[in-house]
């Protein structure tokens, strides 16, 4: 049976949208994301709709308020958990925002990096696959698959409509 644990994921633009703001996992050695860099996010609530969960994820975590989400797309992650749990994101972009972001979170440092610099970080090897659908001009969702194992990607498919 597939039950995934469901989740949101969000890359928050700055003003002049040339930078997004990650969070540097470097916090806690016991971290399965510990030395990453990742977009902010976690896991919805039952009480929730995905973009609750993302726009209280991110107040959480940054402490600003989202103003404009846009949904850029959906990935199945199976086997992507600590236990091999399966994971169904959904990504968004944060267009605009209220407040200013939190220096660090429980979680680790909070920092803007230059948009075009992301794939240079270190970050979980499946991230390279999805980002550059993230921040590019195609207004279409895309929709991706990427199985898990032993914490490495082992395929990427994906499509846009």
């Amino acid at each position: 049976m597939y039950t995934p644990i469901v989740a949101s994921l969000g890359y928050i633009l700055s003003p002049d949208r040339k930078k997004t703001l990650l969070v540097h996992r470097n916090r806690r050695s016991d971290d399965q994301h510990f030395g990453k860099y990742n977009g902010l996010g976690g896991k919805m609530l039952a009480t929730e709709d995905i973009h609750h969960c993302l726009v209280r994820e991110i107040y959480e975590e940054a402490g600003i308020v989202c103003e404009k989400v846009v949904l850029r797309g959906t990935i199945n992650w199976t086997g992507f958990g600590p236990a091999g749990e399966n994971w169904f994101g959904f990504i968004s972009l944060v267009e605009s925002f209220h407040g200013s972001p939190k220096s660090a979170n429980e979680e680790g440092d909070l920092v803007w990096v230059a948009v075009d610099q992301l794939l240079h970080l270190p970050m979980w090897e499946g991230d390279r696959f999805f980002l550059p659908l993230v921040f590019d001009d195609d207004p279409r969702l895309f929709h991706g698959y990427m199985p898990y194992e032993n914490a490495r990607p082992l395929s990427w498919h994906f499509s846009r409509n």
